[in-house]
């Protein structure tokens, strides 16, 4: 009965990282500014590189759903996740408010950088882990 729900556990893991990563993806085209203005705004093409994180949170997700291809798609949204701390301390130095339209407690900036961020890349890399084949 252990093996039974451990096992599901882990593909429950894995549905939901595919999921989250895919779902994000899409957003970044459904709902561009809530990105947009989250990109530093000393980086150029911030549209430009909106579109690119999309894609790149897209295929990411799609690729963790295929086994042989689960490690390049952990690496890769870690990677995302790395690339993103930028935005993250951008939205703290603006106390948690970026935009009228993306405005937060400063609190809960700092959460989604600290521990939210990093236990992302330990929750992607583990559902590797658990769901190798």
């Amino acid at each position: 009965m252990a093996n039974e729900n451990y096992y599901a556990f882990k593909k429950i893991s894995l549905v939901l990282i595919c999921t989250l990563y895919i779902g994000a993806g899409i957003n970044h085209f459904w709902h561009p500014e809530s990105y947009i203005f989250l990109i530093p705004p000393f980086l150029p093409e911030r549209e430009l590189i909106n579109i690119i994180s999309g894609v790149a949170e897209i295929i990411a997700g799609i690729l963790m759903i295929i086994p042989a291809t689960r490690k390049l798609s952990a690496y890769m949204i870690i990677a995302l996740l790395i690339a993103f701390i930028p935005a993250h301390i951008y939205w703290i130095q603006k106390k948690g408010c970026v935009s009228d339209y993306l405005c937060t407690p400063e609190w809960l900036a700092w959460i989604r950088l600290f521990p939210f961020q990093f236990l992302l890349m330990w929750w992607v890399w583990k559902t590797y882990q658990w769901n190798k084949k």
